[in-house]
């Protein structure tokens, strides 16, 4: 590789997702941090994990502050007609979630990206049944209600991306979940998370750091999102599948993976954690890639782990 300079953060990751080069691979790993009270407890959670102790290339804002709705309320099939617009201006959701952004950005400035993380529409439904059972069958026997449901959750999730980028976040970290045929037919993701995913996204359009998470450890309908509008690729490539190698073949998208979550990241030894990096590296040349975790590592993982992970980067050879 040619010599180059020493880059921002911001640098790094731009270059990265434009396939440019980088003066050394970009990295992130993330777990939850689930504080009391505020987004401003949040942004200094989020600065002392993703700063101040790792000095890692993304500040990905945790959703540690949740959707405003009870989770595993809804009970009922007209449950689902309780779930309704947010006011914007009234929400904790929206006005705590923009301060965090804030007053990251108030400490960091524009050298270092910053994204939220915001969970796809159907996820919150999910997350708001009794149980996912009950959603799906839910989903079956009265469609109307839940598709109702989730045009709502898409609508205030675009309002909230949207709100989110103004406020000063370069993208959202948007995670989907049920899209897996462990938890439902591809016919059925087509026709309730796909539609809600892209209304939600559209919030998502000022941004040039959207990073999508296919989140499940099996069976996934990677090649069914190929085409969501976002810059940033990201999934469990060592749990779930496919590798780095075979996404690449699939799409010109950087790609964001490398690290077992459940493996030596969070569980050692180092000599392992050099090994995946390395080749992770190998399979995709180093180009378009962030290297990180699949998903986010155990809360308890021992920190020493991680900061391993972080000093073996600055040694990596980009191809």
């Amino acid at each position: 590789m040619a010599f180059v300079e020493e880059m921002t953060k911001t640098e790094r990751i731009m270059a990265a997702v434009n396939g440019e080069e980088v003066d050394r691979v970009p990295v992130c790993f993330w777990h939850h941090f689930r504080p009391e009270g505020s987004g401003r407890r949040l942004a200094e959670a989020t600065f002392n994990f993703f700063e101040a102790t790792f000095d890692l290339d993304i500040l990905k804002i945790m959703p540690d502050i949740p959707y405003p709705f009870p989770r595993r309320s809804i009970t009922k099939p007209d449950d689902w007609l309780l779930v309704e617009p947010i006011d914007q201006e009234r929400s904790r959701y929206f006005t705590q979630r923009a301060m965090a952004i804030r007053a990251l950005r108030d400490m960091v400035g524009f050298d270092v990206p910053i994204i939220m993380t915001v969970f796809s529409p159907l996820a919150e439904a999910m997350y708001a049944a009794e149980s996912r059972d009950l959603f799906l069958r839910h989903l079956q026997e009265h469609p109307t209600f839940v598709h109702q449901a989730l045009a709502t959750y898409a609508q205030n999730l675009r309002a909230h991306i949207q709100d989110c980028i103004d406020a000063g976040a370069d993208g959202v970290f948007f995670a989907l979940q049920g899209c897996t045929s462990a938890i439902m037919s591809r016919e059925l993701y087509r026709e309730v998370g796909r539609p809600y995913d892209l209304l939600a996204l559209q919030g998502a359009i000022d941004g040039w750091l959207n990073v999508l998470h296919v989140h499940g450890d099996r069976d996934l309908f990677f090649d069914d999102v190929l085409d969501y509008p976002v810059q940033v690729l990201s999934w469990s490539d060592r749990l779930a599948g496919p590798s780095l190698r075979e996404a690449r073949t699939k799409t010109s998208k950087c790609l964001m993976g490398g690290w077992h979550e459940f493996g030596a990241l969070s569980n050692g030894p180092v000599e392992k954690i050099r090994e995946e990096a390395q080749d992770a590296i190998r399979q995709t040349g180093g180009r378009k890639f962030i290297l990180a975790n699949g998903c986010s590592v155990p809360d308890d993982t021992d920190y020493q782990w991680l900061h391993a992970a972080r000093e073996i980067v600055n040694d990596l050879a980009v191809e």
